[in-house]
């Protein structure tokens, strides 16, 4: 593959990981501005966040497919979780629910999402944009989750102080897309 300096993600592939909060709404601008960099994206949704975005949102805006389950037909004799890891230079879970941390955390792939970040090392950098209340983000548990995953080689973007969803204010907002295209950018350029 390759990159130029003034735009590491130049012919470079994403696989983006959307699971199940509000902040779904912000990886579809996620998409966009990684497709107008010029950048490959495939997306992944779990069921959850199929919810709050439809899977025809991303297709329109990556003009490919988007998978929904563990269990949709490989284009290879790969299995899905595996191929689409293996395809991408930076896999990137945006927004990354506390479940969604936790599964990581405790090694569980009972769907699409969690199996392809299970899959992840060794294939492809992994980066995270947590997102939830911030008890939930404050949590013992949760910051336990963060740090085991940071220790195995996870990279993590925000969260952000600033309005909930819930209507209160503090840290847990996901970090902005312009900072995540910031934060795959730091990931690639080593590689050009």
């Amino acid at each position: 593959m390759t990159a130029d300096r003034d735009n590491p993600l130049t012919d470079r592939e994403v696989l983006l990981c959307v699971t199940g909060g509000i902040a779904c709404y912000k990886a579809a601008d996620l998409a966009s501005r990684l497709v107008a960099r010029g950048t490959g994206v495939t997306v992944a949704m779990t069921n959850a966040a199929t919810r709050f975005v439809t899977p025809l949102t991303f297709q329109a805006l990556t003009r490919r497919r988007v998978a929904t389950s563990l269990w949709n037909a490989a284009e290879d004799y790969r299995s899905q979780h595996l191929a689409l890891t293996e395809a991408a230079d930076v896999m990137v879970i945006a927004p990354a629910t506390a479940n969604t941390l936790a599964k990581m955390a405790a090694g569980i792939a009972d769907e699409l999402v969690s199996a392809l970040a299970l899959s992840a090392p060794g294939a492809c950098e992994l980066l995270v944009a947590p997102a939830m209340n911030n008890r939930m983000w404050a949590a013992p548990a949760t910051q336990d989750n963060v740090a085991t995953l940071r220790g195995r080689g996870m990279h993590v973007v925000g969260p952000a102080e600033g309005r909930l969803a819930c209507g209160t204010s503090g840290i847990g907002r996901m970090a902005e897309p312009e900072q995540i295209v910031a934060a795959i950018c730091e990931l690639i350029a080593p590689a050009v």
